[in-house]
């Protein structure tokens, strides 16, 4: 069943972009993009490859400044702002941080988020050992995920399913206003991939996130979990609709998924 979006008095966009463009050179890799994000929304964006979605993440979590337009977070400005600065004021991503190092516990990756949040940078591992705040918000953290009988673990001897747990766990540890999310299912069973996402939203829902957003080709995840979905191709908005109106246009998921569209 498709989540329903909370119900709020709120009516300014906990983020949005507002005429977006963004070049390399002589390549427009966006052009004009505007969208917004609500208070209870899970928001999808998708399109084919080459399309700009990753361009777009990049632009709204600050680690791209826009060729032109704005990008706003809780009313603010914070085009070029970069995702350490942007984590602080509430919105996080999640980077992948068992890639960058995998020789780390799940308990360590977890601490790096935590000390970041709670500005501890300088040698968080030593941090760690005797911090009891960080022991217990990493325990916390790997609770809410099922990772806690990992905690010890080295996190590239976990499998795939758990990598992309602790990744989004990584992210969640920030306590964030709203997460954005780079295909957070991608090289994990079908399976997996369910699973994942139930606990996300669960987890989202727990933490009291306000807004999820994520970058995703699985259709079959867009259409279960989405409220809204942003389709974008050759780096132009294609479409900002609900998941009903956009799975019933054959035409529009042709060009979205680049295939024929499922009967």
């Amino acid at each position: 069943m498709q989540p329903q979006p909370v119900a709020t008095a709120h009516t300014v966009p906990l983020f949005e972009t507002i005429s977006v463009s963004k070049a390399f050179g002589v390549f427009k890799a966006l052009v004009d993009i505007s969208f917004s994000v609500s208070e209870g929304e899970f928001v999808s964006i998708v399109g084919p490859n080459g399309a700009g979605k990753t361009t777009l993440v990049n632009v709204v979590t600050g680690l791209l400044r826009p060729t032109a337009g704005e990008v706003r977070f809780l009313g603010r400005d914070i085009a070029g702002i970069g995702p350490v600065e942007l984590a602080r004021l509430g919105m996080s991503r999640a980077f992948q941080l068992v890639n960058i190092f995998p020789a780390l516990t799940v308990r360590e990756t977890l601490a790096v988020a935590i000390a970041s949040r709670l500005r501890r940078l300088s040698n968080p591992f030593r941090s760690l050992k005797r911090d009891s705040v960080l022991q217990t918000d990493a325990e916390r953290v790997a609770e809410v995920f099922g990772l806690r009988s990992k905690l010890d673990k080295v996190a590239s001897t976990l499998s795939q399913g758990e990598k992309k747990l602790l990744d989004i766990a990584s992210a969640f540890a920030l306590n964030p206003t709203v997460i954005l999310l780079d295909e957070p299912t991608s090289g994990v069973s079908t399976g997996d991939k369910h699973a994942i996402m139930e606990v996300l939203v669960a987890a989202a829902k727990a933490a009291g996130v306000r807004a999820i957003v994520q970058v995703e080709h699985d259709m079959d995840l867009v259409e279960r979990y989405s409220h809204r979905i942003v389709a974008l191709q050759a780096g132009s908005l294609l479409a900002d609709m609900a998941p009903a109106a956009f799975f019933a246009d054959p035409a529009m998921i042709a060009a979205v998924v680049g295939t024929r569209p499922r009967l």
